[in-house]
């Protein structure tokens, strides 16, 4: 067991001083969160001071990292400022690169780059509940059934979901004392802030520190030589789904979406998202398509059918198929067994395996610099 606990880190910050007193004492330090040796936490700053507290920062979290039995530490700069209601609003400390307008897919200031990763793919969803998680495990699951080497990240920094539908527990470990060593499951190497937490301890964390948290687990990760790294995006289109967008070189996204008029309308929103960064969009997968009844075969379309297909056609997209609303899909996720690998000759784990082959096809056109204009990772 780790011997870190909140006591010690206060005391340990209590060393660090923001003039004549320590941030401990003035309330600075906020949202701590301790386990196993992972430490993050925030240090909230005047909006005006922000840039001159980096070397705080970093000294804050020099400490933390330097104690014995921490693996990892994440420090974060919150900026406070009180907007017209009175009430406290939260944004990220700019850093000074003297202009903040989005810049392409991995070519800003502060871009990650992932050397021994050729292709990386975000799945995405406009909104929550329509099975992107669900979708983002099988569909790397099926990648690495079809040869490649796969890692997925777990980018849903306040849902994480990833390790129970891969039947992982426990707590990646560091071979070389800098990085972390991904988690693997079913051939897939993984990473996610489900091993970090508690399962059921949230993760109360404003917009910069989520993006921090990512940031690192991007870079701060073993991922090794791989041929696509999965990323399964939070729901929606905020900080951490920009940063994502922005920083990483990715090879194109992925909309996954419902075929009910509101969550494609939502999907709509995270399409825009990603070609406003210079994003290719791969194309969009309609989940829960219909339900066909287990016992008796009869079809119902439950939330519609053929409204990704047809918005696909609409915004001159690709549509990469339909998965229906099944039970075993169901099951075999939340038993850590998906379908894919559970069932592979099932005619779910097929659908999951048709539209690898054309996420595969994309990649690699992408790869020979045929259709993706965002810049790229290559092995050399």
């Amino acid at each position: 067991m780790s011997s870190i606990n909140e006591e010690l880190i206060l005391a340990t910050l209590k060393g660090i001083k923001d003039g004549d007193e320590d941030i401990v004492a003035k309330g600075m330090v906020a949202g701590l969160q301790i386990k196993d040796g992972h430490v993050a936490f925030a240090i909230e700053v005047d909006p005006e001071r922000g840039a001159q507290m980096e070397p705080l920062r970093k000294e804050a979290e020099k400490a933390i990292h330097a104690l014995d039995g921490v693996l990892s530490a994440t420090v974060v700069l919150t900026a406070e400022r009180q907007g017209d209601s009175g009430a406290a609003a939260s944004a990220p400390v700019q850093n000074q690169g003297g202009h903040d307008h989005p810049h392409p897919a991995g070519t800003g200031p502060d871009a990650i780059m992932l050397p021994g990763v050729k292709s990386i793919i975000a799945v995405a969803s406009g909104k929550g509940g329509v099975g992107k998680s669900t979708t983002s495990v099988n569909l790397a699951l099926a990648l690495a059934a079809d040869g490649f080497s796969v890692g997925i990240l777990d980018a849903d920094i306040y849902g994480p979901s990833i390790p129970r539908m891969l039947g992982i527990s426990g707590e990646p470990s560091s071979s070389d004392g800098k990085r972390l060593d991904p988690m693997e499951a079913h051939g897939v190497k993984c990473m996610s802030m489900g091993f970090l937490i508690e399962e059921e301890t949230p993760v109360i964390w404003r917009g910069p520190m989520a993006q921090t948290a990512l940031q690192q687990m991007m870079r701060d990760v073993n991922w090794g030589d791989l041929d696509v790294l999965v990323v399964d995006m939070p729901p929606g289109t905020g900080d951490v789904q920009l940063t994502m967008a922005q920083q990483v070189p990715l090879a194109g996204a992925i909309i996954v979406s419902t075929p009910q008029d509101i969550a494609l309308a939502d999907a709509r929103r995270g399409l825009n998202m990603f070609r406003k960064v210079n994003v290719p969009v791969f194309g969009i997968i309609e989940n829960m398509s219909y339900f066909a009844c287990p016992h008796c075969g009869e079809r119902s379309e439950i939330f519609s059918h053929g409204g990704a297909k047809a918005e696909a056609e609409l915004l001159s997209m690709d549509f990469l198929g339909e998965i229906p609303l099944a039970i075993s899909i169901r099951e075999t996720s939340d038993g850590g067994n998906p379908i894919v690998v559970s069932d592979p000759e099932s005619e779910h784990a097929k659908a999951y395996r048709g539209i690898a082959a054309k996420v595969a096809e994309k990649m690699a056109r992408g790869l020979e610099g045929k259709d993706i204009t965002a810049p790229k990772i290559v092995v050399q």
